[in-house]
């Protein structure tokens, strides 16, 4: 989901071209096109949620293109001094269970629910022949600086912009635990390192257990930021 600037401005190009030629270009390849969430991830697909992130109107309306997604949008608040929250909802529900409901920035829920659908899922079923049908996390939104850093700057849990996931259970009961599964070669290993790989094309910060004892039990899957996994 890469790519350089150069290769998009060939892309918004060569739509251009293919729209004003009356040639029908499919909607996934088609830069001018609505986000859907079910549609093929192609090279496009990084420039559409780019652009949500700065339209919350697009960013609400591409989360109803998925279904099995339950969401309440919310108006602008300030749920703690200093900590305001814009473009925000409630996400109850994707094709997975959470282990609670939780307020996430729209770019951040769409960024979880296109990830979801089209990396976590495939990955579970290639490894075990199973869906992820719960998530366990400890929260997005908490108002605080990075390590709780006096002098550091906001976290992206200030701004509900970031999601810390645990673990997943898939259909079978089989949990996979950040904790207890990421050191090792095993089957479960391997898929977290799968998956950590994979969240890397959808959010701009994705952190895990290999970068500091902080992070030692979850992912930290946050928008801030281009492609800084660790």
């Amino acid at each position: 989901m890469r790519a350089t600037t150069l290769g998009w401005l060939a892309l918004i190009a060569l739509g251009v071209a293919l729209d004003k030629g009356g040639i029908e270009v499919p909607r996934a390849w088609n830069p001018f096109a609505p986000l859907v969430v079910g549609d093929p991830v192609t090279p496009v697909t990084r420039l559409k949620l780019a652009r949500v992130e700065r339209d919350p109107e697009a960013c609400r309306a591409a989360l109803r293109t998925a279904p099995e997604v339950r969401f309440t949008p919310l108006a602008d608040y300030t749920p703690a001094a200093g900590c305001p929250l814009t473009d925000v909802v409630r996400l109850q529900g994707t094709g997975v269970r959470f282990s609670s409901s939780f307020v996430a920035t729209c770019p951040l829920a769409l960024a979880w629910t296109m990830f979801e659908r089209h990396e976590l899922q495939p990955l579970a079923e290639r490894s075990f022949g199973s869906r992820v049908t719960a998530v366990r996390h400890f929260g997005s939104f908490a108002c605080r600086n990075i390590y709780h850093r006096k002098n550091a700057r906001r976290s992206e849990h200030a701004t509900a912009s970031a999601l810390d996931v645990a673990s997943f259970t898939l259909a079978n009961g089989e949990r996979i635990d950040l904790l207890e599964d990421w050191r090792g070669d095993g089957v479960r290993a391997g898929f977290l390192r799968q998956v950590q790989a994979a969240a890397c094309g959808y959010f701009g910060t994705v952190i895990g257990p290999d970068y500091n004892a902080a992070h030692a039990n979850h992912f930290h899957l946050g928008m801030r930021g281009v492609a800084f996994c660790r």
